[in-house]
């Protein structure tokens, strides 16, 4: 089957090309960034593999019927248009697990600097005073409730990491039912998981339901102490209600490794608060991450291939669609 990566900015593909050379395959190495260019470019190809590819009804149905199956690098998939390629016959996988433990560490890094002040007191000392004082208030963590917005895979590593800081925890997820305990962590309801939380951690994906998930109304209901991470995906809090919420002190804190539109630029409204932290969407990223996704890229790509079972199918397509 014809092979096409349609966009990778990653340094090489080496990875890649062992696992296909394995199994007798090659494939070629695009750089498409628009709609245009994956139809004029990746036409014929039975198999592609998309980092940020935008793969609407229109690409698909031009790159159609040959297209069979789009893998790609990563856990989200909005840059799919899943109604669409299940209509068509074209099956999609993603990659869910190859950097939840960066994920959760991630998360667990930003929670424990808001709360602990770290990155504020750190330029405080060396620019400014050698005095703690310049961080009070500081809450204690032990004995305080920390919030997880999605259980699913990375929200379940978060929560074992966070199981021996003597928290309670706590989530909000519609695959459990209210009032249910999983994994030692208390399904509530979303009002009791923003009122009740000291810290909150957003792992869920980013759909209409949880697009501006976090906007001005969620915010007041917080507590003025609490802080909010989202690691998971750009859109799922307002920033611009993020904004409002720090300059007027309805919350402590918040950090983001996600944004709405990537990159932020250097100067953003919100760099101004010192209780804002912000990564460039590195939570996935580790060197030992990295390598595994490009390695189940191709793995899912190969199995395909030799109509093996598929790893990671997202969408679910009649029998006789291939």
């Amino acid at each position: 089957m014809k092979v096409i990566v349609t966009d990778c900015d990653h340094e090489n593909m080496l990875q890649e090309k062992e696992v296909f050379d394995k199994a007798g395959m090659t494939f070629e190495h695009l750089a498409c960034k628009t709609e245009d260019d994956l139809i004029e470019q990746a036409k014929g190809g039975e198999i592609l593999l998309t980092q940020y590819g935008p793969f609407s009804r229109r690409v698909m149905e031009k790159l159609c019927p040959e297209l069979k199956l789009i893998v790609r690098y990563g856990v989200g998939v909005d840059t799919i248009d899943l109604e669409a390629a299940t209509d068509l016959g074209v099956q999609v996988c993603n990659v869910p697990d190859y950097g939840m433990n960066e994920v959760a560490d991630q998360a667990m890094g930003m929670l424990l600097a808001l709360t602990r002040k770290i990155c504020y007191i750190n330029d405080c000392t060396k620019h400014k005073t050698w005095n703690y004082t310049e961080a009070i208030p500081v809450r204690r963590i032990p004995g305080s409730v920390i919030g997880i917005v999605g259980l699913g895979r990375i929200g379940h590593t978060l929560a074992k990491r966070l199981t021996g800081f003597e928290c309670r925890l706590i989530a909000c997820d519609p695959s459990y039912p209210v009032g249910t305990v999983e994994a030692g962590v208390e399904i509530v309801s979303w009002d009791t998981l923003l009122e009740e939380s000291d810290m909150i951690s957003i792992h869920c994906p980013l759909t209409p339901e949880t697009e501006n998930m976090f906007g001005l109304e969620e915010f007041r209901k917080m507590k003025k102490s609490a802080v909010v991470v989202n690691t998971a995906r750009g859109g799922i809090v307002n920033e611009k209600d993020l904004f409002t919420a720090l300059r007027q002190d309805m919350i402590a804190g918040a950090a983001l490794d996600v944004v709405k539109k990537e990159p932020m630029e250097v100067g953003a409204e919100l760099f101004a608060f010192d209780n804002f932290l912000c990564s460039p969407h590195m939570a996935w990223y580790s060197q030992e991450s990295a390598l595994e996704l490009k390695r189940k890229v191709a793995e899912e790509a190969v199995r395909f291939a030799k109509g093996e079972p598929l790893r990671d199918p997202v969408n679910r397509l009649p029998v006789f669609a291939r």
